[in-house]
């Protein structure tokens, strides 16, 4: 049965191959389908071959049947021509045919049973393949929901990661952080600038004061000048 063995090492070697490959399920289960149904055909030119050898041995056999019935003819006859001595050479071929007959009679029961062994697995291996030929869209229907599923699974997992959200707080609290950095650069400009007009007034009422403190020295030393006079 080596090969039934074959055909299921082949087709391992080609599923492996496929999956190794990660292709699309129902591209690789086309393939897998396409290879079976040669691998299968391939199985059927050798049953095929095997059916013919034994056909063949069948006409080989009645072939030497034949013979061997020839023989006996030319035996009887000789017998009846008081010929013994072709009589006897007769019975000799005869009975070597004989041999010949009895050991193709046996190869031929031995090709008959591997015929019908061959023939068994081969129609079991036909149900195999035809089984996987009507599971083929059940399982390229169940790949692409299995696919859609890992999807769904891949986006909620993506929403549940923190990382996107801590990402958003971050930013958050950057803009926040910008904002007050912003309010108070404005509150020390307006703070600078109070600072800076109450100087300038403080300098102007000092000047006003000086002015005043000039005006009453005169005034004083003008007093002063008339008393003298």
């Amino acid at each position: 049965m080596g090969l039934f063995q074959r055909f299921r090492r082949v087709l391992s070697a080609q599923l492996n191959h496929l999956l190794s490959k990660a292709e699309q399920p129902e591209k690789m289960l086309n393939q897998l389908i396409f290879d079976m149904n040669r691998q299968l055909l391939d199985v059927k030119k050798s049953v095929a071959s095997a059916i013919a050898d034994e056909k063949r041995l069948e006409r080989q056999l009645n072939t030497y049947i034949d013979q061997a019935n020839e023989w006996e003819r030319k035996a009887i006859l000789a017998v009846r021509e008081q010929r013994d001595d072709l009589a006897k050479e007769a019975l000799l071929r005869k009975q070597e045919i004989e041999g010949q007959i009895l050991q193709l009679k046996n190869l031929l029961v031995s090709q008959h049973e591997a015929v019908e062994k061959l023939k068994l697995s081969l129609r079991e291996l036909q149900k195999k393949v035809e089984e996987a030929q009507r599971r083929k869209n059940i399982l390229i229907a169940r790949a692409k929901r299995a696919e859609t599923a890992k999807r769904m699974q891949e986006t909620m997992g993506a929403i549940s990661d923190n990382s996107a959200f801590e990402a958003f707080e971050r930013m958050a609290a950057k803009v926040d952080q910008i904002e007050a950095e912003v309010e108070a650069l404005g509150e020390l400009e307006t703070s600078f600038s109070d600072s800076n007009l109450e100087k300038q007034f403080k300098q102007l009422e000092q000047s006003s004061q000086q002015d005043t403190a000039d005006k009453l020295l005169a005034d004083l030393k003008r007093k002063l000048l008339e008393q003298k006079s």
